[in-house]
């Protein structure tokens, strides 16, 4: 078997589980944020619910519009906070104590080998640490919270593997681009998608978490990374103890192996208005950008904002850009705010907003006017996803983000390394 069919296995109480067969599984963790939340709660009561089944692993985040933007979203809040508080959830991040809900759930709560599910699609994200991660709807979290269980139909496994090595400015954001140019937006749908290779095995987890985040753009149930010493360093560095990990078999089959090279690769972009309409940015030619954003859930990590400052140090955002700087979270902002990041985007004329999703969900801090222009480190270019419907966004990696704010144009970060 497979990774992701061993994982499946053990968490159904199964010795052999196959592609197409439906698993009742056991759930490690679930989480909601205020978005998808309230509706979860409704279902829930309505399903005559009166206790979730574990306190400890039923989790609720904060993040889509924090702080709240409106009285509706100051009452949905509210409401969870009173769901958290009645529950006696351990876990409830409320505004000022936690971020985006995935790095959240990264730094806090995931483990290799665990079956996670999640109110939101991004959920994928965890695979980064070899757990099967999924997003699923808020009547499912309902059930999963009420029950500690959900069924999946076993889903068939794509591997791509990664040959070679990244040559920075190229970086994981550009090779989920490019992988999601070549299989399309509809190339993976359910299928679980597992990344191996030279290239992953030497990717930082955060670079991990931005391949298996951008899975669900091609239609995959789940994203994951085999768990390894880069795995083992991670945990390790944030003081939790050793971990059990679990590999698939030497044999194991998969639907379809592909292969890339990671050498070969340049800084891509997908262009408006889909995820897998991707091209080299060196094809592009000039478009005039009115706003760029760095940040969310693909790219605002520790490891994107240094990669984005040491671009913008000493340098000025172009006239006439807006450039928004949107950490993580606060564990994110804390670190970049000690290594003087902060200071290097403020220096340059960028906004830092307070870690949460804002216009990426196209919710508030930073949307777009009719006829604008943005390009973003971002998962998401559809229609009306920032905005205006008639704005238009490009999805590009934090080094082009970052080189973009300064040339004003989408620019390719190799151009800027190159110049006087």
């Amino acid at each position: 078997m497979n990774i992701v069919e061993k994982i499946l296995a053990k968490a159904s109480n199964r010795t052999q589980v196959s592609p197409g067969e439906i698993v009742e599984a056991r759930i490690d963790k679930a989480m909601m944020n205020d978005i998808t939340g309230p509706l979860a709660i409704e279902a829930f009561k309505n399903m005559g619910g009166e206790r979730v089944w574990d306190t400890t692993r039923a989790i609720i985040i904060l993040d889509h519009l924090v702080p709240a933007n409106d009285d509706q979203s100051a009452y949905l809040h509210r409401l969870l906070r009173t769901f958290a508080d009645e529950q006696g959830l351990k876990y409830f991040y409320d505004v000022g104590r936690g971020g985006v809900c995935h790095q959240v759930m990264m730094e806090k709560h995931v483990r290799p080998g665990e079956v996670i599910v999640g109110a939101d699609s991004h959920t994928c994200t965890y695979g980064a640490l070899g757990a099967f991660a999924t997003g699923i709807g808020s009547t499912e979290i309902a059930s999963v919270f009420l029950t500690g269980q959900l069924w999946f139909k076993v889903p068939p496994v794509i591997q791509v593997v990664v040959n070679g090595v990244f040559h920075p400015p190229v970086a994981p954001k550009d090779l989920i681009l490019y992988t999601i140019g070549q299989l399309t937006a509809d190339g993976a749908t359910y299928r679980g998608v597992e990344f191996t290779g030279r290239a992953v095995e030497t990717t930082s987890v955060e670079g991990r978490m931005t391949l298996c985040n951008m899975v669900v753009e091609m239609g995959a149930k789940n994203g994951i990374v085999p768990p390894d010493a880069k795995t083992a360093e991670y945990f390790s560095s944030r003081g939790v103890s050793p971990v059990n990990f679990i590999e698939g078999d030497e044999d194991a089959v998969y639907e379809k192996i592909v292969e890339y090279d990671a050498s070969s690769l340049e800084p891509m972009v997908a262009l408006p208005p889909s995820v897998d309409n991707v091209k080299p940015v060196s094809e592009v030619g000039t478009i005039e950008v009115d706003q760029v954003l760095l940040g969310s859930c693909t790219n605002g990590r520790v490891e994107d904002l240094r990669i984005a400052a040491e671009i913008l140090r000493n340098k000025k955002v172009k006239k006439n850009v807006r450039a928004i700087v949107i950490p993580a979270s606060q564990e994110v902002y804390a670190q970049a705010m000690k290594e003087g990041l902060l200071d290097v985007f403020v220096k340059a004329g960028a906004l830092v907003c307070n870690p949460n999703c804002g216009p990426c969900y196209g919710g508030h801090l930073g949307l777009l006017a009719a006829g604008e222009v943005c390009v973003s480190s971002t998962n998401r270019n559809f229609v009306g996803r920032m905005g205006s419907p008639k704005a238009d966004i490009y999805l590009a990696s934090p080094a082009t983000v970052a080189t973009s704010a300064v040339t004003g144009t989408i620019t390719d970060p190799r151009m800027l390394e190159a110049s006087p």
